[in-house]
């Protein structure tokens, strides 16, 4: 794996024999992500810029999927992958690189993956992305195994109207009995998969994009009746809510879900349960942001985390916090997704600062019953995937 998880499973206490093979279950496009950095400002119209470095990695559900996989949770993709190398090279980062399960994924033969190029600079980010919808899977079951140079059909579909959003994958309404599961709201639209999931007993965790229709109605994501939780950032918030304050905005959501989550941005963020009032508010970790990319995936990765771990809700949001703050440190998407080593050696160098602020230590405490003793020297040394390279 790209990223040491010291052998750290988070749920291994609430392990039992009859508790489902699979932690955590999601779908969605995989994109090939291209990142360039090293940008001192954007790209000028009419000029050539150079960039000083460049970083290839899947990308779009697979950034989720992989902060996932690297906290140390059992994660199945359900995902549509090109046969070109673009795919064959997602596939392999992702089943034998980060340890995900593939086997409802499938490969669709004359399909190009997906590609967005990211262009880094001033901690911000351009994107440009090019895809087509990936053709319905034949038969009553999506194929699985790896990719295989096939060639056989035309590519099929439409580019998507955004370029960064293409259709999720058509699979089976039946996922895999899972502890969780991770679905993307978009108003008008219900997913047969979420409810299944919900009946077969996974906790279903879902945000939501901005509504372009600018209706804002809560009744037309019919999905949320299925969530436990519900993680928009604080504009969505306030705009389904009707209301001018995220804090607000959080208590009135606990009304319709049984945990509301709402993201501050550098302000960190504020979770309400339903179920008994509990409310919870996390001040966000001053870093020097590099690349934002992957930061809100990674943030719902380190609360699914905690959830499933049954941590009290501050510490679910403090690790959540924690992990998006780490990842906005390294460029790229899935590659800047931190796993346990990241952590422990974050925790190891705070501790040692003599300017840190004992109470906001104390909010992290609970990461001494997690992380060994001892751990690698902050920084750590990432992998930089490339294509083309082989081992």
């Amino acid at each position: 794996m790209s990223t040491d998880t010291l052998g750290i499973d988070p749920l291994q206490a609430l392990r039992a024999p009859r508790d489902p093979a699979c932690d955590v279950f999601l779908t969605g496009p995989v994109f090939l992500d291209i990142v360039f950095t090293g940008l001192d400002s954007a790209p000028v119209r009419g000029t050539e810029s150079w960039a000083r470095g460049m970083g290839s990695s899947p990308g779009g559900v697979a950034n989720m999927a992989t902060a996932l996989a690297r906290l140390g949770l059992r994660t199945s993709l359900a995902a549509a992958f090109g046969d070109d190398h673009y795919g064959e090279y997602c596939w392999d980062a992702l089943e034998q690189g980060e340890g995900i399960d593939l086997s409802m994924s499938h490969t669709v033969p004359g399909w190009h993956s997906p590609v967005t190029v990211s262009m880094a600079y001033e901690g911000e980010r351009t994107m440009v992305s090019h895809g087509h919808e990936a053709p319905a899977p034949t038969g009553t079951a999506a194929p699985t195994g790896s990719p295989a140079s096939t060639g056989a059909a035309a590519p099929t579909g439409s580019p998507s109207s955004t370029g960064a959003a293409a259709p999720a994958p058509a699979f089976p309404h039946c996922p895999p009995r899972a502890r969780a599961a991770i679905a993307s709201l978009a108003p008008g639209r219900s997913e047969p998969w979420v409810a299944a999931a919900a009946r077969n007993g996974a906790m279903v965790f879902a945000d939501v994009g901005w509504d372009e229709t600018g209706r804002w109605d809560l009744d037309a994501l019919p999905d949320l009746a299925h969530c436990e939780a519900f993680l928009p950032n604080a504009e969505e918030a306030m705009r389904y809510t009707r209301t001018d304050c995220p804090r607000a905005a959080a208590h009135a959501l606990a009304e319709r879900v049984p945990l509301a989550v709402v993201t501050l941005g550098a302000e960190g963020a504020y979770a309400v349960d339903g179920r008994t009032g509990v409310a919870a508010a996390v001040p966000a970790i001053e870093v020097e942001a590099l690349d934002p990319t992957g930061a809100g995936d990674v943030f719902v990765a380190g609360f699914v985390t905690g959830t499933l771990a049954d941590w009290p809700l501050a510490d679910r949001l403090a690790f959540a916090g924690l992990t998006a703050a780490l990842s906005v440190q390294e460029f790229g998407g899935s590659l800047s997704a931190p796993g346990w080593a990241e952590v422990a050696a974050w925790w190891q160098l705070i501790r040692t600062c003599a300017s840190q602020d004992p109470a906001a230590l104390e909010r992290y405490a609970f990461l001494d019953d997690l992380l060994p003793t001892t751990a690698r020297a902050w920084p750590l040394r990432r992998a930089v995937p490339t294509i083309g390279f082989r081992q």
